[in-house]
């Protein structure tokens, strides 16, 4: 296992890993990879964050050309089979638009083929391609996420289910399986700032995944605030805190900026038509990339410096780099992979325990 440094969160250890969506990436000419392509080179990037040392590598679930990982525990599983030591997760599934119990049957098999290895992280959907997909109505988007995590939660204590509600038919004293050998799977909720999700975290005492995309990280805070509070009111044992943000690390600050924002900018002009915001200028993207801002690209030392503060200022124990954006190579990405655990993660170590 690799080397962590003790936390100022609760004492909770330090844990750093990687999150990806799978974007489709590009070759030397600049041409989009098939989908297939895409997905086998997604498996050698989760057996090299192993190689290198991080704790985590997770996978985010997309239903679109350009992110096609619609299913993400095969590929993890793929990656169990050539690792030994990372924890394997979603980052996150959308259980809103899927059945929780058929969610917590394919992790529980990713946890015995990965010997004890896997996690999830429930989301409400910040994407919603996967809601018209399956049949599901948008006018039930938060009756979908709290019956569904409500029963997630029932199928965690793998003991006869008994639970009923609006959005899928009754079950009564069901058993589920496999039952994974820990006895419960780790699970996560993500949230990109909903207080209503931070107190259902706590309700249930479940982790917490803060989905930092831009903007200054230090308004998160509140929310780790509110959690903690919460798992007291609830009386629940303390549970970690994390942090999900994007980034790009290269040799220089310089160079990483230069290999990232075309990238980022064609991703965001694209997200931007879809949802109907404005797309950040250099200028912006220059200020999340800055101290306190939710980017996290640069060199090793730039990156863990931020990742290190970030911790610090928001009570977490855990950072999770989402990597990758649509069209970066593969190559290029490969070696973010290998900067950010052989660089980055020893460096924020240090820091948290200075």
């Amino acid at each position: 296992m690799s080397e962590r440094a003790a936390s100022p969160a609760g004492g909770h250890p330090i844990t750093l890993g990687l999150d990806t969506f799978g974007d489709v990436t590009d070759d030397a000419q600049g041409r989009p990879l098939s989908h297939g392509e895409t997905i086998r080179n997604l498996v050698a990037e989760g057996v090299l964050a192993d190689e290198v040392g991080l704790d985590h590598f997770a996978i985010g679930e997309h239903h679109v050309d350009w992110m096609p990982l619609s299913a993400a525990d095969v590929v993890l599983g793929a990656i169990a089979s050539r690792t030994s030591r990372i924890r394997l997760g979603s980052g996150v599934t959308v259980i809103s638009s899927d059945d929780p119990v058929r969610v917590y049957q394919r992790y529980a098999t990713l946890d015995a083929v990965s010997d004890g290895r896997a996690e999830v992280i429930l989301g409400r959907g910040s994407s919603t391609e996967s809601f018209p997909l399956f049949g599901y109505d948008l006018g039930d988007y938060d009756t979908l996420f709290e019956e569904k995590v409500g029963l997630f939660a029932e199928l965690r204590k793998e003991k006869p289910v008994s639970w009923s509600g609006s959005t899928r038919p009754a079950l009564a004293n069901q058993p589920v399986y496999p039952h994974s050998e820990s006895g419960a799977i780790p699970t996560w909720i993500g949230v990109g700032g909903n207080p209503q999700s931070v107190v259902r975290a706590a309700r249930y005492g479940f982790p917490l995944m803060l989905a930092i995309i831009s903007g200054p990280t230090a308004r998160f805070a509140p929310f780790s605030q509110l959690f903690r509070q919460a798992l007291e009111k609830f009386d629940r044992p303390d549970v970690p805190v994390g942090v999900h943000s994007p980034g790009h690390v290269a040799a220089t600050d310089e160079q990483a900026v230069e290999e990232f924002w075309p990238y980022y900018e064609k991703t965001i002009r694209m997200m931007a038509r879809q949802r109907g915001f404005r797309v950040p200028t250099f200028e912006h993207f220059m200020n999340d990339v800055g101290p306190g801002g939710g980017l996290f690209v640069g060199s090793p030392e730039t990156v863990a410096q931020k990742i290190a503060t970030t911790l610090r200022e928001l009570d977490a124990s855990r950072f999770d780099l989402k990597y990758g954006m649509n069209g970066l190579p593969h190559e290029t990405l490969m070696t973010t992979i290998e900067l950010f655990g052989t660089k980055v993660a020893p460096r924020v170590r240090e820091l948290i325990a200075s």
